[in-house]
């Protein structure tokens, strides 16, 4: 159809984000919370919850971050619910991933000290000044300006030095030793000079002479190789919905009643931002209730008796959500109000006392900012109408009259095209789709070699195309006679008895050049060795076989044959050997590229691992 309605809304990326200075943010190593009786709950892993919440706050990140990313073009994703779907499938994992990494770390022991955390974000090139030191305001500017928390930054910071910790323990144990390296790469770099003669197998195929009976023998014997493919004439309408487009107008009412019709595309729903403190116990829930009531502060109470460490770290803070996203227990709170306390909240593994922080009340964009776009979606909807419309009219006119296309040409309003004779493999290319092709030769047009009289029904292709197609003539699959065929039988006899002579001339010449008489028997085959070439390790018959090749001793040369990619015979004469070198620091560089390989590969490995011996409990995602 039209470009618009062949284009997908996925684009390229238009924005980098600022994940080039800072890691993705993702609220990472988050403890189960808000997760209730009867699989109210994201996910557990090995028994640890990973809440809806939780989830949700994650989603909302990532959301955020591909936001930036897309641009005007994440409101295109958000509509695709898919899409949404596989977002938050993704988010779930990379919580589940973190959680098992925290687990394992923690088995083995493994920890990053306040003091390991600082040092390495004072040693971060992004919060440093023109003398490079470390410059505490902006340091906060950089995280103020990403819309990251310092706590949840730091948390972040530690978490990755866990990380390479257990990079550095998976590299210890599978490290490749220099002298390793330094011998593949020797290898690797080894030059080889060797001179080549070729036998071409075009000389020898001009010199063979075949027989009428050794082309008859051939033929019979290898006759199915000369069939011809059944070939048909066809007759076609085309309806494309492009055409339809010209046609088109759009009205004000028609965009009006658009906009209407589809308000909540247009609609950012009311969000809400909360606040949690989680406790062990009702008593110590009510205790805080009681604090808060009063006017103890929120933020501070929550870093101080959250059992919950990371939500505490932001002062309780739970982000933005809307309300089709809530967790049962928020919604059981019944906040309306800015400020509002809830009541002691009940959890799976504690209590909680919620507050609502703040209100974002829904927004929705007005009719004159949307226009040009919605006229545009319009006026592609009404040709898809026409188009769909042409379909059924063409159709019931092609099935009405299934003698001809005459009826079907007169409801489309142009004549029909009529092909030459074409086989499957090669098919006009204005119905070369699978669809059509499945319909002409293995549907119901074609009976027993010959056209069947009726037409198609409508063959849709790729949304914005279809057709009627109607048989109207067939020539049966056939063996080629061998008359006709007797051209090309000469030249696969001919090539045949070709290289069988090159091998053995071949083999010849090569058992001549290691007994010493090489000279005069290369003279004889009209052949000589080349210049001398200087040989990299490469992917081609050739060098593979001047790679295989003894040394060379007392300077004496080493024969081989070869046989290059269009049937030559090679001859190679390896004259020297040339190692390969390099220097320290070329290994040292190539024992960081393997490390970081090993590295990787046997941390995918980990978390594969992990996940495959770790129960995983998935509860309610949507």
């Amino acid at each position: 159809m039209m470009d618009n309605l062949r284009t997908a809304a996925n684009g390229p990326v238009l924005k980098i984000v600022l994940a080039l200075i800072i890691l993705t943010f993702l609220v990472t190593g988050l403890t189960g919370y808000l997760s209730s009786e009867g699989g109210n709950y994201a996910a557990k892993v090995n028994g640890q919850t990973i809440s809806r919440a939780q989830l949700e706050q994650v989603f909302q990140q990532d959301k955020m971050s591909l936001q930036e990313r897309l641009g005007d073009q994440f409101s295109a994703l958000l509509s695709n619910e898919q899409e949404v779907r596989a977002l938050k499938h993704q988010s779930l994992d990379s919580i589940i991933n973190t959680v098992l990494l925290e687990q394992y770390a923690n088995k083995l022991g493994l920890s990053a000290s306040d003091e390991q955390v600082k040092e390495e974000i004072r040693k971060q090139p992004y919060f440093q000044i023109d003398d490079g030191k470390f410059d505490n305001a902006k340091y906060l500017q950089v995280l103020t300006n990403a819309g990251i928390n310092p706590d949840n930054y730091a948390e972040q910071i530690r978490q990755d030095l866990i990380t390479r910790q257990l990079r550095a323990i998976l590299m210890n144990t599978e490290i490749a030793l220099p002298t390793e390296i330094k011998q593949l790469a020797e290898l690797s770099l080894q030059e080889r000079t060797a001179r080549l003669a070729t036998l071409e197998l075009k000389s020898i195929e001009a010199q063979q002479s075949v027989t009428e009976q050794e082309l008859k023998n051939y033929y019979n014997m290898n006759s199915k190789h000369f069939t011809v493919p059944e070939k048909v004439k066809v007759s076609y309408i085309k309806m494309d919905a492009a055409d339809e487009l010209k046609n088109v107008t759009v009205t004000d009412a028609d965009i009006e009643k658009y906009y209407k019709n589809n308000l909540s595309k247009y609609t950012q729903s009311e969000r809400k931002k909360y606040s949690l403190i989680q406790l062990a116990s009702e008593a110590e829930a009510k205790s805080v209730l009681d604090e808060l009531k009063k006017g103890a502060d929120f933020s501070k109470l929550a870093g101080e008796k959250s059992t919950d460490k990371y939500s505490a770290q932001q002062g309780g803070a739970l982000g933005w959500m809307e309300e089709s996203s809530l967790p049962d227990e928020i919604k059981s709170a019944h906040l309306t109000e800015k400020g509002q306390l809830s009541g002691v909240i009940k959890l799976s593994n504690g209590y909680a006392v919620f507050r609502l922080d703040d209100i974002k009340p829904q927004v929705v964009k007005p009719l004159a900012e949307e226009r040009s776009a919605i006229e545009k979606t319009v006026k592609q909807e009404k040709a898809i109408d026409a188009f769909y419309a042409l379909q059924r009219k063409v159709s019931e006119a092609a099935s009405n009259d299934n003698e001809s296309l005459t009826a079907a040409e007169q409801a489309a309003g142009y004549k029909a095209v009529t092909t030459d004779w074409f086989d499957r493999d090669h098919v006009p290319a204005e119905i070369n789709f699978s669809e059509v092709v499945q319909a002409i030769f293995f549907g119901n047009l074609v009976d027993d070699k010959t056209p069947s009289g009726t037409n198609s029904d409508v063959i849709s292709v790729d949304g914005d195309r279809a057709f009627i197609i109607r048989v109207d003539d067939v020539k049966p699959e056939s063996i080629l006679p061998f008359e006709e065929a007797k051209t090309e039988v000469t030249e696969l006899v001919k090539r045949q008895k070709a290289e069988k002579q090159l091998q053995v001339d071949g083999e010849k010449l090569l058992a001549a050049l290691k007994e010493g008489k090489g000279e005069q028997a290369l003279k004889t085959a009209g052949i000589q060795f080349g210049e001398p070439t200087v040989m990299t390790r490469k992917t081609s018959p050739v060098t593979d076989v001047v790679f295989t090749l003894p040394h060379p001793k007392d300077g004496k040369p080493v024969y081989g044959l070869a046989h290059d990619g269009i049937g030559n015979a090679v001859l190679i004469q390896l004259d020297k050997v040339i190692p390969g070198s390099i220097s320290e620091e070329q290994i040292k560089q190539e024992m960081m590229r393997e490390q970081y390989m090993i590295s990787n590969t046997m941390f995918e490995s980990l978390i594969s691992n992990l996940r495959d011996n770790a129960e995983i409990k998935l509860g309610q995602i949507e």
